[in-house]
């Protein structure tokens, strides 16, 4: 399929075209575990050094988990706090896969910003690693990070299926009347396993990575025996999003799972909820880790980062 690339992509395009084809589903989980983290380790190279960055514990139902707070600068939380929840389908990723994009994001916003290993599918599957994005947002919100921190202070920002995590625990907190943080930074977020839309149909086969059978995959093992059109909140395009705050959405325009975004702005629009939406042209999913080499994945840091700092008033 010949369709256009951003000029500073196609040098990593034919780079990841070359490298030997991988299939998660072929391999055994910890086998398949192992080497996600490896391919996601050059992403990180050079990533911004930090004024601190500390790993801690958030106690949880399930246990401790291990999580991790970057800092800019000194008393960055004073500027606002930005949890994180990292993509991998529900199935992989870890705040080692990420280290980069949480570095990249707290340099751009200026907030600390806090990122946590929730649990995995399919051992774990929904709602396990919503609970623990709302186990770590509580923690955040409660001074676990040495000071209260205000949720009028506090943003959720996450990509791909860590997109719909944040945009799940927007949703579960309102539904329990509580607090809800002040935005969302939602990065092509995966929303509902529908895969007859058009940007499926159009890029699934694979040819830009993620295609629609790896989608499938990530979805059964994240809905466990949930069915494919339960309303739960595993499927936040299907909820209510009255009372939601405004959200900045981003999504790739060769991305199996553009529709995502875009369905979920045609929902946002016809709720009245304010939003800003960026479609970066001519980059896969996942691009936003490729701050490195492609000025698109800083881009749309910088957008997420400069909506943030608006909403915070900054």
């Amino acid at each position: 399929m010949t369709l256009p690339l951003d000029p500073h992509f196609q040098p990593i395009y034919e780079r990841m075209r070359a490298a030997p084809a991988v299939d998660y589903r072929a391999m055994a989980m910890g086998e398949a575990r192992r080497t996600f983290e490896e391919l996601a380790k050059p992403w990180n190279v050079g990533a911004p050094e930090l004024a601190a960055v500390r790993d801690l514990t958030v106690p949880t139902a399930a246990g401790g988990m291990r999580a991790r707070l970057y800092e800019p600068q000194a008393d960055a939380l004073t500027n606002g706090l930005v949890v994180f929840v990292h993509g991998g389908g529900w199935t992989f990723g870890s705040i080692d896969t990420h280290d980069g994009t949480m570095r990249n994001l707290a340099a751009a916003s200026g907030c600390a910003v806090f990122g946590m290993d929730y649990r995995l599918a399919p051992e774990h599957p929904f709602p396990a690693p919503l609970d623990d994005v709302l186990a770590a947002l509580a923690f955040a919100a409660d001074g676990g990070l040495g000071r209260p921190v205000d949720m009028a202070r506090i943003a959720l920002a996450g990509d791909s299926a860590g997109a719909n995590l944040a945009l799940a625990a927007l949703l579960a907190r309102r539904d329990k009347g509580q607090a809800l943080p002040a935005t969302a930074a939602l990065f092509y977020g995966c929303y509902a396993p529908i895969f007859d839309t058009a940007s499926h149909e159009r890029l699934g086969d694979g040819s830009f990575f993620l295609g629609t059978a790896i989608m499938q995959w990530y979805w059964g093992n994240f809905l466990g025996a949930l069915p494919a059109d339960t309303a739960e909140l595993a499927v936040p395009l299907r909820a209510e999003l009255d009372g939601l705050p405004p959200l900045y959405l981003n999504a790739a325009g060769l991305d199996p799972l553009l529709d995502d975004t875009l369905l979920l702005a045609e929902k946002l629009a016809h709720t009245g909820i304010p939003f800003r939406l960026d479609v970066s042209p001519g980059v896969v999913h996942g691009f936003l880790r490729m701050t490195r080499e492609l000025p698109a994945a800083r881009a749309a840091i910088a957008a997420g980062a400069a909506h943030i700092r608006e909403v915070f008033g900054r």
